[in-house]
Parts: C-alpha cells; sequence; structure tokens
C-alpha cells in the first residue's frame, strides 16, 4: 500500500497513504469510503541522509502543524506527522484502526530507507505509540472490545526502534475516568447536579479535604460505570434486532473536565497554574464540545471505557522493549507526576527521564523550550 506522491517523497509535503478500509459510514465520504486513506505531512531532513526518522502522531488531533516538525528537519532529521482517518472527529474512533493507520506510515518511513525511526507519542498519542508498539511486537488483539473479530496482521505493523514520551498522559480512558464530573445527577440533563460533588462550589475547596477527594473520585468512577454498563446493554440489544452493519448508536457524555488538580495545586503537585488546557476550568467543564462528548456505543468501549480499552498507554508500554525517553513538562494540567511515575514503571531499566522544567502543555511561544526538546529527541536517537 503506498499510494505515495513521488514528489513528496524528496522535497516533503503532504503525503497521501492508503489504509484499512474501517467500519460501515465510518466516514460519510463516499470518496474515503472507497478508497480509505489518511493525510501526513513529511519533511525531510535538511542536509539528505536517511540515518534518523520521527512519526508523530495523535487518535484525532491534527499534527501538521506540530511544534517539532520544523525544528527537528532542520536538525537532520525526516520527519512524519502522521493524521489518522479520526482526524478531527473521536465520534467513530476506533483505537485498532488507528493503530493501522500508524502502521502506514511506518511502511512509509521504511520505505524510504531510514535506519532508525523513533514513534514520538505527544499528549494523547503516547497511549496509541504504545499500543502500536505493544501489537507491533506481538500481535495479541484479534477483536474489537466490543467482540466484533479484527485483523490486526492483515498489514504488517513495522516496530519502532524506540518510543519517546513526550507530555503524554496515559490514555483516553484514564483521561475521561479523572475528569468525568461526578456531581452529574441525569445524563439527558446537565444542568441539574448534586452540589455535594460539585468541586466548583467554594464551599468544597480549593484546597480540597482528602474526605471530599476521596468521594469524589468514587463518585467518577461510579458515573463512568453507569455509563459503561448501558452501552453494554444497549449494544447486546442492538446486535439482536439489527443488521450488523447498523448496530450501533450515537450518544453524548457532558461535563467531562471535572478534574480537582485543576483547582488544587497540591494533589499531584508539579509546577502548573490553577486552570485548565482550556483555560477557565468550569468554562471548560461545560462547554459544549469536549472530552468524549459525541460517542459512539462501539468508539466508547475502544477508547473511553477503562474496563474495555486495550490502550492504556504504561500497561502497553511494559510489554515492549525498546528503549523510552520520557519528557516531563513540569507545568502541564493535564500530564501530572503519577503519570511520569506511572510510564517509569512500565518502562523500568530502559527508560530515561528529563524534566522540562515550566514546560507547559503545548509549549506555545515558546521556541527556546521546543529547541531544547528537539535537542533532547535528536541525542536520544543518535
Amino acid at each position: 500500500m503506498s499510494g505515495v506522491r513521488e514528489t513528496a517523497r524528496e522535497e516533503g509535503g503532504l503525503v497521501a497513504l492508503d489504509t484499512t478500509p474501517g467500519a460501515y459510514m465510518e466516514s460519510q465520504s463516499g470518496l474515503q469510503r472507497g478508497r480509505p486513506r489518511i493525510y501526513c505531512r513529511y519533511a525531510p531532513p535538511k542536509g539528505g541522509g536517511r540515518d534518523l526518522a520521527f512519526i508523530v502522531f495523535h487518535p484525532t488531533s491534527n499534527f501538521h502543524g506540530h511544534y517539532l516538525v520544523e525544528p527537528l528537519s532542520r536538525l537532520g532529521a525526516g520527519v512524519l506527522a502522521l493524521n489518522t482517518r479520526y482526524v478531527g472527529n473521536d465520534s467513530m474512533l476506533i483505537m485498532e484502526r488507528a493503530i493501522q493507520d500508524v502502521g502506514a506510515g511506518m511502511r512509509f518511513l521504511r520505505e524510504q530507507g531510514y535506519k532508525r525511526i523513533i514513534m514520538i507519542g505527544n499528549s494523547g498519542g503516547g497511549s496509541l505509540a504504545a499500543f502500536y508498539q505493544e501489537q507491533a511486537t506481538r500481535v495479541t488483539v484479534t477483536s474489537t472490545p466490543d467482540g466484533r473479530p479484527f485483523d490486526m496482521a492483515s498489514d504488517p505493523l513495522h516496530p519502532a526502534d524506540a518510543l519517546a514520551l513526550v507530555a503524554a498522559h496515559p490514555g483516553r480512558a484514564s483521561q475521561l475516568l479523572a475528569k468525568i464530573d461526578p456531581s452529574v445527577l441525569d445524563e439527558s440533563d446537565a444542568p441539574a447536579i448534586d452540589a455535594s460533588l460539585d468541586m466548583f462550589d467554594p464551599r468544597h475547596g480549593p484546597a480540597y479535604s482528602p474526605e471530599f477527594v476521596a468521594r469524589f473520585r468514587a463518585a467518577q468512577a461510579r458515573r463512568l460505570d453507569r455509563i459503561t454498563d448501558w452501552v453494554v446493554q444497549r449494544l447486546q440489544d442492538l446486535d439482536r434486532t439489527r443488521h450488523a452493519d447498523v448496530a450501533d448508536d450515537a450518544f453524548v457524555i457532558r461535563r467531562t473536565q471535572a478534574d480537582p488538580r485543576n483547582m488544587d495545586l497540591l494533589l499531584d503537585a508539579n509546577d502548573r497554574k490553577q486552570g485548565s488546557l482550556g483555560g477557565d476550568a468550569r468554562n471548560y467543564n461545560e462547554a459544549a464540545n469536549g472530552l468524549a462528548r459525541f460517542c459512539t456505543l462501539r468508539s466508547f468501549l475502544s477508547q473511553w471505557s477503562v474496563r474495555h480499552t486495550r490502550a492504556e498507554g504504561p500497561r502497553c508500554l511494559a510489554a515492549t522493549n525498546v528503549p523510552v525517553l520520557l519528557l516531563n513538562y513540569t507545568a502541564d494540567q493535564t500530564v501530572f507526576p503519577s503519570h511520569v511515575a506511572a510510564w517509569q514503571a512500565a518502562a523500568a531499566g530502559r527508560c530515561t527521564t528529563h524534566d522540562i522544567k515550566g514546560a507547559p502543555h503545548y509549549l506555545i511561544g515558546m521556541p527556546e523550550v521546543t529547541d531544547r526538546v528537539a535537542g533532547l529527541l535528536m541525542a536520544f536517537g543518535d
């Protein structure tokens, strides 16, 4: 499967890669369904050479404008910024299919003759990178989490030579568990809340008492469990009554940005400022768009259910054997010291960690910090 624009091989630019077909109506585009493709930005190394390449990706974010593309290319590495088929729309996202998209990018880089390829798992790309490497090392997935058969080995998955985890959280499901608002009383009526579990009620903090945090975390798990139980039952009903192509449904999960760590800086403390990646933490939680907002039943199990997802980063990383570079942005508002510790434990004995002091999640307007990160990545690749 190449499907590559020839000029992109030497000059760089947009690269279109064929990928494996997905589920019925995975895309509304007839063109995409007729010839499934993913789109990447390829930056060859300045000065030529094929010693080292990096591939950077995310399950759903558009990484064509990623801040590491130009610095790494300028320092002499090839860079492929890969968008999965789910770019900008995770409502249908199946992590197992996203792996196959990453596989198309890895094949492209191998075809270019690169001697060494390092996967950069940035933010939500960390768990996808670990999941990919686990399956490239030894395929264990034979079905999606909803129980449908899945041929992971239909196209070869070339393993990376090393993994770089850059401001990487452990996975989408664990993020939802940490951020889902437990004060929601009715999934169809977001404004109706239990005030005793409202982290934005100043009567509770910040700072929050250990008792409040324990109650809050337990209630988060209960809410996510209720949603998961409903999803499983709904799928069982649909599998009995509908054609396989349409045995799925869409739903909404409201208020999914309620992590006490964004308000109480003493919890899982680092150098972060109070607030969230979206600014004001309360507004971020109540916004119309947000984490896991629009789902289908099957995509929920694959990416958001802690009981079903296979893409839990540290667990996947523990099943790999390549060197790991871990870059900890110490002012991150969504990746915390406990996450860093989980990654380190999963790659014990083969993990090199660097703290990037004062770095927030996105490095916007921080060219010197960006250059330092790129330099550490290049040194890791030597």
